[in-house]
């Protein structure tokens, strides 16, 4: 009878608690952001342009990035010749130059969002145009990385992509159904 009442009195005390924790949001430190909508590490990543894994069905299938690409080359991983080099730095400078651009536009279209959610303004119409407006911006900047993945490939020798895809952790364990 004792143990029942200690387990009674245990659950009674840790019962409420749980509750409390299951209703804290997990965006409440998000409160004074710059843009509630998103995290600061989302807000920056958007601002200089980098990938967020949009390019993730290209990059695990054989097709490699650049930024990874110039990575390995500064690191001494990877080879590349001087025009390989000058190459994939070009198609690294002009998908960084428009993600950025990109970027800033859906920020722009984000602060707008919540700026009407904030006043309070915000109609079932604005909300459907602030949404449709921000997804293609997303679909385009997906494009973007993903196209650059798809130039950078046959800038590269079948080689240098196995070598590139064991530097990354792919390896064998990532069968490339493709043979270009």
């Amino acid at each position: 009878m004792r143990r029942l009442m200690t387990s009674v009195l245990v659950l009674s005390i840790a019962a409420p608690s749980a509750a409390q924790d299951a209703l804290t949001s997990p965006y409440r430190d998000q409160t004074a952001a710059e843009i509630r909508g998103l995290t600061e590490k989302e807000i920056s990543e958007l601002r200089e342009g980098r990938g967020m894994g949009l390019a993730r069905a290209a990059e695990l299938n054989g097709y490699p990035g650049p930024r990874h690409v110039l990575d390995a080359v500064r690191e001494g991983r990877l080879r590349l010749s001087p025009g390989q080099l000058q190459t994939v730095q070009r198609l690294f400078d002009v998908m960084a130059r428009e993600a950025k651009r990109l970027g800033d536009m859906i920020l722009e279209e984000e602060r707008a969002l919540e700026g009407e959610f904030r006043k309070g303004t915000i109609s079932e119409s604005d909300l459907q145009a602030g949404v449709t407006r921000i997804a293609a911006l997303q679909g385009q900047l997906r494009a973007v990385h993903l196209k650059t993945h798809l130039e950078t490939r046959p800038v590269l020798t079948e080689q240098q992509i196995q070598h590139y895809d064991q530097l990354r952790g792919y390896g064998a364990s990532s069968p490339q159904e493709h043979k270009h």
